[in-house]
């Protein structure tokens, strides 16, 4: 009897390249900066971190260009575990959906700075930022999200967010 098949190698690559547009190169432009940048909808009035351009709820361009905190809220987050191909974290991790205080769309982003079986719901973090002469307008400028050290936020300041 032969052993089963457990693994394959299929080199796949797909080239593409991404325009980052009007509203997304204002906020990596702040990103270099060490600063988060929002646009406001015209209609509902939330807040949307990255800019999209066009508000997904509302349908119409988005406003002013409102600063964020670079403080939030862990919403809700996933721990990883499973290992994979070419991989640099260190097992586990954990990934998780940050209110960002003052936005209305949760950031996703990496979450660092305590033991993983600590890292909960409604968990108070702050970015942890490159240092200043390594910045670039890209998502690597942010390292990873740690805690605070504040209370944890009650769970009907989030909950809308999930």
């Amino acid at each position: 009897m032969s052993e089963p098949v457990r693994r394959i190698k299929a080199p796949v690559r797909l080239a593409f390249e991404i325009n980052a547009g009007h509203a997304l190169t204002g906020f990596l432009r702040a990103i270099a900066e060490g600063r988060f940048l929002g646009q406001r909808c015209v209609s509902c009035h939330k807040v949307y971190v990255p800019p999209r351009g066009v508000c997904p709820t509302c349908g119409l361009l988005l406003g002013e260009e409102v600063p964020v905190a670079d403080t939030g809220t862990l919403t809700t987050f996933c721990t990883v575990n499973v290992p994979y191909e070419g991989q640099t974290m260190k097992l586990p991790y954990v990934y998780g959906s940050i209110l960002l205080d003052g936005a209305d769309i949760p950031f996703p982003h990496l979450v660092q700075g305590l033991p993983v079986p600590e890292v909960r719901m409604g968990l108070r973090l702050k970015a942890v930022w490159a240092p200043p002469a390594e910045r670039k307008p890209t998502m690597e400028s942010i390292l990873w999200f740690s805690p605070t050290g504040e209370p944890d936020a009650p769970f009907a300041s989030y909950q809308e967010h999930l």
